[in-house]
C-alpha cells in the first residue's frame, strides 16, 4: 500500500472518486485459502496441459517462473513443472465474489461489476457523506483482507484513471490519483496501457510516433480517427485523464453465452451435435435461472486452421426453452460446416431478451417441432433437472452428450462466465 494512504493530512478531495477493485489473483488466492497446503506454492487454475488448454489465472509464486494469464497450458507446465494445478470451482469463487461486491455496496449503490473479480464503485463526496475517498478505499481493503483474499485498489475521479491505477501496485496495492494530478500521471505512460488500445491501434500508433498517453492526448484528430474511427475523441478524452463515463448499476443481462473448447477436433455431424446440445442445454439452464427469454441465437465455431465463423438468426418469439433452440441452432451449424471439417471450439449464445416477435405465433408451429404432449414432458424433465442441479450442483444431473463432452474438454476455467456481460 502507498504511504499517502497512512498519511493523517489528507488533500481536499473535490469532484468525482471512482474506483476500482481488482481481486488479486482471484481463483488461485481462493484455492490458496481453502487449501492450506497450497499457500505460498504456485498454484495454476486452468485447462490440462496436454489438452489445448490455457491458464485462467495463476497465483503470484507461478508468476514468478513467467507463468501468465490466457498462456497455453502446455508452456505453463514447462516453466512451472512443480505446480499445483486445478481446473477451478465456480461455484465457490462466485460465492466470495458476491461477498466481496457485497462490502462495496455497504459503501455505495454505486457499483458496476465488470467481471468476476473487478468492480468500479462511485464513492464521491457529497454534501451528506463528507468522508475521505481514501478512507473509503481502506477499509475496503481491510474488509476484503478479512475474507482470507486480497485486492488492488485504483482510485481516481474517472474510471479509466482508476483502472489504470488499479494495476500500479499489484498486489495489495493502493494507487491514489488525486483531482488536478490526472495529466501527471498519465502523461509518460505507454499507450498500451489503456483499456481500448489493442494490439493493431498500437500498431498504427506507434508507426506515427505516438508512444505516450501524452502523445495520444495531444494527437491530431484525423490521426486518431485512423486509429479508432468513432471512438477517435472517446480515447483522447480518457488519455486527458477526463470523466470518461459515469458507473453504470444497470444490471440488466444483455446475453448470455457458452463456449467450449476440444481436446481433439470435433470432425463429424454426431459429435458436433451433441456438443451444441451441450451447449445449447447450458446457456438456456442460466437463462431459466434469471427469468429470461431470448429471441436471437447465435453460434460460434473456430476451425482447427483458427479461423473463426460467426452465424446468428431470429427465432419467431422469445424462448428459454432447449428444444426450441436445438433445430435453429442445427440448421446454423449445417450452414456453417461441411464434411472434412475439424471444429476445434464451439459457442452458443442467446440475446434479444424481452423482445417479441414480429409475428406472434405458437413455439412450436414450424412442421420440424414435436407435438404438444412431448413439448409438457421435455419441459417437465428441464424443470426437474434444474431443481437437481440447484439443489446439488451442476454435475448431479448429466445427459449423455454432456457425459461424452465433458471428457474431450480443455477444462480451462473463465474469468467471465456466462452470466457476466
Amino acid at each position: 500500500m502507498s504511504d499517502s494512504a497512512t498519511t493523517p493530512s489528507l488533500p481536499a478531495w473535490t469532484g468525482p472518486a471512482i474506483l476500482l477493485v481488482d481481486l488479486d489473483a482471484f481463483f488461485a488466492s481462493v484455492e490458496q485459502l481453502d487449501h492450506p497446503a497450497w499457500r505460498g506454492k504456485p498454484v495454476i487454475v486452468g485447462g490440462k496441459a496436454g489438452a489445448r488448454g490455457v491458464v485462467a489465472t495463476c497465483s503470484y509464486e507461478a508468476r514468478s517462473f513467467g507463468v501468465r494469464s490466457a498462456m497455453p497450458a502446455a508452456r505453463a507446465a514447462q516453466l512451472c513443472p512443480d505446480a499445483i494445478w486445478t481446473h477451478g470451482r465456480f461455484d465457490r469463487y462466485r460465492e466470495l465474489s458476491a461477498q466481496v461486491m457485497g462490502i462495496l455496496r455497504d459503501e455505495t449503490p454505486l457499483v458496476q461489476q465488470v467481471s468476476i473479480d473487478e468492480a468500479f464503485a462511485d464513492i464521491s463526496p457529497t454534501r451528506v457523506n463528507t468522508e475521505h475517498p481514501l478512507r473509503v478505499a481502506e477499509r475496503i481493503i481491510e474488509r476484503v483482507d478479512a475474507l482470507g483474499i486480497t485486492c488492488s485498489i485504483g482510485l481516481g475521479t474517472s474510471k479509466s484513471i482508476a483502472k489504470i491505477a488499479s494495476d500500479m501496485d499489484k498486489p495489495h496495492g493502493l494507487t491514489v490519483v488525486y483531482p488536478g494530478s490526472e495529466r501527471t500521471f498519465l502523461d509518460p505512460l505507454p499507450i498500451r496501457i489503456m483499456s481500448g488500445i489493442g494490439p493493431a491501434a498500437e500498431k498504427k500508433l506507434l508507426a506515427s510516433g505516438i508512444r505516450t498517453l501524452r502523445d495520444l492526448a495531444e494527437a491530431d484528430g484525423s490521426l486518431l480517427a485512423k486509429a479508432f474511427g468513432k471512438n477517435a475523441e472517446m480515447m483522447r478524452t480518457r488519455a486527458l485523464g477526463l470523466n470518461d463515463s459515469t458507473v453504470s448499476t444497470d444490471d440488466e443481462v444483455k446475453s448470455i453465452s457458452k463456449e467450449m473448447t476440444f481436446a481433439e477436433d470435433l470432425t463429424d455431424w454426431p459429435a458436433l451435435r451433441s456438443a451444441v446440445a451441450t451447449l445449447c442445454a447450458q446457456v438456456t439452464r442460466r437463462v431459466r435461472r434469471k427469468g429470461l427469454r431470448g429471441r436471437t441465437v447465435t453460434l460460434r465455431i473456430r476451425f482447427s486452421n483458427m479461423e473463426t465463423h460467426t452465424a446468428q438468426t431470429q427465432l419467431a418469439s422469445p424462448t428459454d426453452n432447449d428444444a426450441v433452440l436445438m433445430p435453429a441452432l442445427l440448421d446454423l451449424l449445417a450452414s456453417s460446416w461441411e464434411s472434412g471439417m475439424r471444429v476445434r471450439l464451439l459457442g452458443v449464445g442467446l440475446t434479444g431478451f424481452g423482445e417479441e416477435g414480429a409475428v406472434q405465433q405458437a413455439l412450436f408451429a414450424d412442421e420440424r417441432a414435436q407435438d404438444g404432449a412431448a413439448v409438457r414432458r421435455r419441459e417437465n424433465l428441464t424443470a426437474a433437472t434444474d431443481q437437481l442441479k440447484e439443489r446439488f450442483g451442476e454435475d448431479s444431473v448429466l445427459f449423455g452428450h454432456e457425459m461424452r463432452n465433458a471428457r474431450n474438454t480443455t477444462g480451462t476455467a473463465s474469468k467471465r462466465p456466462a452470466d457476466y456481460r
